[in-house]
């Protein structure tokens, strides 16, 4: 039988400084809602530690929803859900009409906003506003463009090769996805640098008890 996994190197790399940061800021209960989730592996490699918590997969790409399938059989996660067909830039999303075994109380997006257009992250601030209860929580990895701050070669290089894939695709000003994010109601909690010239980006929805 054809095995349908994935891989990304990355994952191996970036999954346990990602960890780290999600054990500070994640809410203790409730539903983690994956959005693009590519590979599965970093599904795979969450849903244990933050077990008893349910893990949320989605992935717009039926390849990609394969091997989220494919890795969760592999490693029998029974806290990891099956993936949802879900892309930002819709509304509502699939998960709204569904009953959950615990509401969602955190969204996260991994190397997502800077390999789309900008109606992605967009769409994705927007289904935070609608989909997070007060004090919920949205984590957003990848590498930016900062006021201020020299952008690092290779990021740059990264750049200005996605840029070449698609001109809609590129690194987002951090100020302009804050600036998004505060009109939705998601406000800036924490920046975070990472390995390799990334940032963990965290908002918090509204006003209403803090989850942290």
């Amino acid at each position: 039988m054809t095995d349908r996994r994935q891989y990304a190197p990355a994952t191996q790399r970036n999954r346990e400084a990602i960890a780290a940061v999600l054990q500070e800021y994640l809410p203790p209960q409730g539903s983690i809602l994956e959005i693009a989730s590519g590979t599965g592996e970093h599904a795979c490699f969450f849903a244990p530690l933050f077990s008893p918590r349910w893990w949320i997969t989605s992935d717009p790409d039926p390849l990609c929803r394969e091997s989220i399938l494919a890795w969760q059989e592999h490693q029998g996660l029974a806290s990891l859900q099956p993936p949802l067909d879900l892309n930002v830039q819709s509304s509502p999303w699939p998960v709204e009409a569904e009953i959950l075994p615990e509401p969602i109380t955190a969204m996260m997006a991994i190397n997502l906003i800077h390999i789309s257009p900008w109606e992605s992250c967009l769409g994705l601030l927007n289904g935070a506003e609608r989909i997070l209860p007060a004090g919920g929580r949205l984590y957003l990895y990848g590498p930016y463009r900062q006021d201020g701050v020299t952008t690092a070669p290779s990021n740059e290089a990264f750049d200005q090769s996605l840029r070449s894939r698609n001109p809609a695709w590129g690194l987002r000003q951090l100020e302009d996805v804050i600036e998004a994010a505060k009109k939705r109601n998601l406000h800036n909690q924490a920046v975070i640098a990472m390995p390799a010239n990334n940032l963990s980006v965290i908002f918090q929805k509204g006003s209403g008890k803090n989850l942290h």
